[in-house]
């Protein structure tokens, strides 16, 4: 099975309350599918790249459990894209953790690639991270 997921994570206030979220679209004959699964996560008090990561993380762990072995990942966090693709030293320890992490998920699968997108690109992992983020808010 080949995906396609787009993954955004965010925080309001860097840190405070934080969100993630990934949106997996399957990829039949080389063209974008219907949505065949969400997930999303509450994290507390975070960081903006550490929601970032984590919403890599939780795209990676949902593929895992579809069975899906080719993944295209969408991403609009800039140092998370670079990190992975080797362009930037990973230099907070935190964030070394989710990179450990990711980089293990990775082995699940015959091939992973990482394209950064803007913003604009990536509006339904927006929203399911808002909806998450709206939802904590007392």
């Amino acid at each position: 099975m080949h995906l396609r997921i787009y993954t955004d994570g965010g925080s309001r206030g860097n840190p405070g309350p934080a969100a993630s979220a990934a949106v997996l679209k399957e990829i039949i004959a080389g063209k974008e599918g219907k949505t065949i699964a969400t997930a999303s996560k509450s994290l507390g008090k975070t960081t903006n790249n550490q929601a970032e990561y984590m919403a890599i993380i939780i795209g990676l762990e949902k593929a895992k459990k579809l069975g899906a072995t080719n993944l295209e990942f969408y991403i609009d966090s800039e140092l998370a894209y670079r990190q992975l693709k080797g362009e930037y030293k990973v230099k907070d320890p935190e964030i070394a953790k989710r990179f450990l992490e990711v980089k293990n998920l990775l082995h699940s699968f015959r091939q992973v690639t990482f394209t950064h997108i803007r913003r604009e690109k990536n509006k339904e992992a927006d929203e399911l991270v808002n909806k998450v983020l709206d939802s904590m808010t007392p």
